[in-house]
């Protein structure tokens, strides 16, 4: 007798997949980002201050990847939350910029060259993934970076204590209107699919930037 394996299998939504792969692939995972979190060594100034700069190389300039794909949208509930997260997102961002002026000059780092070609590739990245116009990608992208800038803003609010400044309060969308957002835009396969790609993406080059950070760190401890 053939046995139907789907029957009791519960199906999992577009928002649920969202979560879990930010749970499984975003910045919280990478063992460089709790290694800054966590050092208290003669280098973790340092290493903070590379992570600071980093990040603001990647996200700290004018349009942010949330403000393009908010501007690049169609009317409805996506867009709507995508303005939101462009107002908070902003207020992330100019709380970076002024942090990467307070921990000081990016530290002397073998590879200089290397590190830059490698931030141009993610900001086109991004920038692309921004303006994409398959439904649902840029929203997916979006999503995916106010996710997962909280264990990002958790590393930046330890550098500001480091370096003796106030961090604001987080001013991004909650954790509920981003399941709306996605649920309200997956109305087709394509534009799940296309949720699910810009996420990925997004998260992909947030882990190679840790792998940087990382990179760097072990090229500054041996030279």
């Amino acid at each position: 007798m053939a046995i139907n394996r789907s029957v009791g299998r519960q199906t999992v939504s577009v928002a649920e997949a969202h979560l879990a792969r930010v749970g499984a692939e975003g910045s919280a995972r990478h063992r460089h980002l709790n290694a800054l979190l966590e050092s208290s060594g003669h280098n973790s100034a340092r290493d903070l201050a590379d992570a600071v700069h980093l990040l603001c190389s990647l996200h700290g300039s004018h349009p942010s990847l949330v403000d393009v794909a908010c501007r690049n949208a169609e009317q409805g509930p996506g867009r709507d939350w995508l303005a939101r997260a462009a107002e908070g997102f902003e207020r992330e961002r100019l709380f970076l910029v002024r942090l990467t002026s307070a921990v000081g000059p990016l530290p002397s780092t073998p590879g200089a060259a290397e590190t830059e070609a490698s931030l141009n590739s993610q900001r086109n990245a991004l920038e692309i993934l921004a303006a994409s116009e398959r439904r649902g990608c840029a929203l997916g992208s979006a999503a995916a970076l106010v996710s997962d800038w909280w264990p990002i803003r958790r590393l930046l609010d330890r550098a500001a204590s480091r370096a003796g400044i106030d961090s604001p309060a987080p001013a991004l969308p909650d954790e509920a209107s981003i399941v709306a957002a996605i649920e309200a835009a997956s109305d087709t396969p394509a534009s799940e699919r296309a949720l699910a790609f810009g996420g990925e993406q997004l998260l992909l080059q947030h882990r190679g930037l840790f792998d940087l950070l990382e990179a760097r760190a072990e090229a500054r401890s041996d030279y």
